[in-house]
C-alpha cells in the first residue's frame, strides 16, 4: 500500500509553483492541485480559505523566493558586480519560475503586510546594494525604481515572446545593465564635481 504525502501549506505551495510554472497561472484551479496532491479538493481547506487566497500565498511566497534568489547572488559582491548578480539572478528566476514570477504581481492584495514585507526587502537589497556608490537616500530610491523597471521590463517582454529578432537576450541584458551602471557612474562623478565645486 503506497504511503499517502502529509499534506501542508509548504507543500501545497510547491506542487502549486510547479503547476503554474508548467501551465500558467491563468489555469490554476483547486480542482487540479488537488488531482496533482492526490487528495480531494475539500481538503485543501484545510489550509486555505479557497483559489483567491491560494493566489494572495503564491504571490508571498514567489516575493520571498526571489529576494532569497537575489540575496544569494550577491553575496560577497559589491559596487558593479553586485547590480549584475542581482540583475542576472533576477531574469534567471523568471525564466526559471515564469507562473510563479506573474504570481507575485496578479491576483494580489496590495495591502497584505506579509506581502508589504517581502516586497520590500527586495527593494532594500538593492538599496544595499546601489549604497557603493554615495547615492543620497532620495537619489537612491529613484535609482532602484529605475532598476526595477528595468528587470522587471526585460523579463515580461522576454516572457511574451516579445525579442523575436534573432539576437541573443543575455547579450541584450548585459548592454542594458552595463548602460544603467554607466549611468550611476556619471551621476556620482556629477555629485563628486559639485560638491567639489562648493568647496573651492
Amino acid at each position: 500500500m503506497t504511503r499517502r504525502m502529509k499534506i501542508d501549506l509548504a507543500v501545497i505551495l510547491l506542487k502549486a509553483t510547479q503547476l503554474i510554472d508548467e501551465q500558467g497561472l491563468e489555469k490554476l484551479s483547486l480542482g487540479m492541485l488537488a488531482e496533482e496532491l492526490q487528495i480531494r479538493p475539500p481538503s485543501l481547506y484545510n489550509h486555505l480559505n479557497g483559489l483567491n487566497e491560494l493566489k494572495q500565498k503564491l504571490a508571498i511566497h514567489g516575493s520571498i523566493k526571489l529576494y532569497e534568489t537575489m540575496l544569494q547572488a550577491a553575496a560577497g559582491r559589491s559596487g558593479d558586480d553586485a547590480v549584475k548578480a542581482l540583475s542576472e539572478a533576477y531574469i534567471q528566476f523568471v525564466r526559471n519560475h515564469p507562473g510563479l514570477y506573474e504570481a507575485t504581481f496578479r491576483f494580489s492584495d496590495t495591502d497584505d503586510k506579509e506581502l508589504q514585507e517581502a516586497q520590500e526587502s527586495i527593494v532594500r537589497l538593492a538599496v544595499q546594494v546601489l549604497q557603493v556608490y554615495n547615492l543620497e537616500e532620495e537619489q537612491a530610491i529613484h535609482m532602484v525604481r529605475g532598476f526595477r523597471s528595468i528587470l522587471h521590463g526585460f523579463a515580461s517582454i522576454e516572457q511574451m515572446g516579445g525579442f523575436g529578432l534573432p539576437y541573443n537576450t543575455d547579450k541584450s541584458l548585459s548592454i542594458l545593465i552595463d548602460t544603467f551602471i554607466k549611468g550611476i557612474h556619471s551621476y556620482e562623478n556629477e555629485k563628486v564635481n559639485k560638491d567639489d565645486f562648493r568647496e573651492s
